[in-house]
């Protein structure tokens, strides 16, 4: 465990926080071959810290910081990754009034959707940011975004997976990242912010969260995804003249256990039938099949259009307005637990986390 906070000597244990070092771009130097996550994250994120107005400085919640042995960029996480965290998060939870888990930008929502899957009735705040430049650069919107995780971290109130990026505290389980350039990266296209900062205070906004909808001790979901982690769920985004052979080279696979689907518009497909059959063949060898929209705002209606029709026949599950990340995370979350098929089902078509 890396040193204290400036204020950790004032603060009661059971108001600190743990921050949770990944890797991303927020902690990259720069070595021959390009920006590769670089160490020493504790005393570099203090430094940064000693950068923010007094009050400001005084305002922080105490912390503790913990680096992970292997650091890496987002691209190569996986669903591996995804359950090491959960699963420190729950190691820690009697310790720790709050987490924030710094994360490279690129599946960072595909962390937080997991997360919120696996901590399930989370009863304290685990907020996860990162940065569209390194730490020290000039301009670097690093600090910001660790200035204001940590105050949203320290929110009893907050009670869910989160993620604090320019200005915005989003629900993990509904964003999505929009841009590969801007700071701005992150959106929740279909639902409001959580929280946002204004001026220098950090407003959180309970009635959009999900402390007022639960209640009792945390249930959390920490399965195993060992079985899920080298390919059995997969993701096929249509395009124009996809042929049947097609998508049966992947749906056939004996090692196929999900699919998310990403249709045109509110749920259409070409006028093919040889496409639902491959579909209903793979379902009913009880391979769980979900369905979202390509567009990255609205709602999939299957059915509503003649080009969807069929699809609830072949067994396709409706994702409403899920984010990708959130339907994908959801398959693997539920293909990784020993339940049954039809209670698969059920749960995929439920709001477990507020994620449609």
């Amino acid at each position: 465990m890396s040193p204290h906070s400036s204020l950790a000597s004032t603060a009661l244990d059971a108001d600190r926080i743990l921050v949770i070092y990944t890797g991303g771009t927020i902690g990259m130097e720069q070595h021959a071959h390009g920006l590769s996550p670089g160490g020493d994250f504790a005393a570099r994120m203090a430094a940064a810290l000693t950068q923010l107005p007094i009050a400001h400085q005084r305002s922080l919640p105490a912390y503790d910081v913990v680096s992970y042995s292997t650091l890496i960029d987002s691209s190569a996480a996986t669903p591996l990754t995804w359950q090491q965290l959960a699963h420190d998060i729950n190691d820690k939870l009697s310790t720790y009034a709050g987490f924030v888990i710094i994360h490279g930008t690129d599946t960072l929502s595909w962390t937080a959707s997991s997360l919120a899957y696996q901590l399930q009735g989370l009863d304290r705040p685990v907020v996860l940011t990162g940065a569209m430049k390194p730490l020290e650069t000039e301009h670097s919107d690093g600090l910001e975004n660790l200035h204001g995780a940590l105050q949203f971290a320290a929110k009893p109130e907050l009670k869910e997976v989160a993620i604090y990026f320019a200005g915005k505290l989003l629900r993990g389980a509904r964003a999505i990242k929009q841009h590969s350039e801007a700071l701005d990266a992150f959106a929740s296209p279909s639902y409001p912010l959580l929280g946002e900062r204004v001026g220098d205070d950090f407003v959180y906004y309970p009635s959009r969260g999900l402390g007022l909808q639960q209640r009792g001790a945390p249930r959390f979901e920490l399965p195993d995804y060992g079985c899920v982690c080298h390919g059995e769920v997969i993701r096929i985004v249509l395009w124009p003249g996809i042929a049947a052979w097609q998508l049966d080279a992947w749906l056939s696979d004996s090692r196929i256990k999900g699919a998310l689907l990403q249709l045109w518009g509110a749920g259409n497909l070409p006028d093919a039938p040889d496409l639902l059959d491959v579909m209903a063949k793979a379902s009913g060898e009880g391979k769980l099949l979900a369905a979202i929209s390509q567009c990255p705002q609205g709602s999939i209606q299957l059915g509503a259009y003649a080009a969807g029709h069929g699809l609830n026949d072949a067994g396709i599950l409706a994702g409403d307005d899920m984010t990708p990340e959130a339907a994908f995370t959801k398959l693997v979350h539920l293909l990784a637990q020993p339940l049954p098929s039809e209670l698969r089902r059920q749960r995929f078509i439920a709001s477990l986390v507020g994620e449609r």
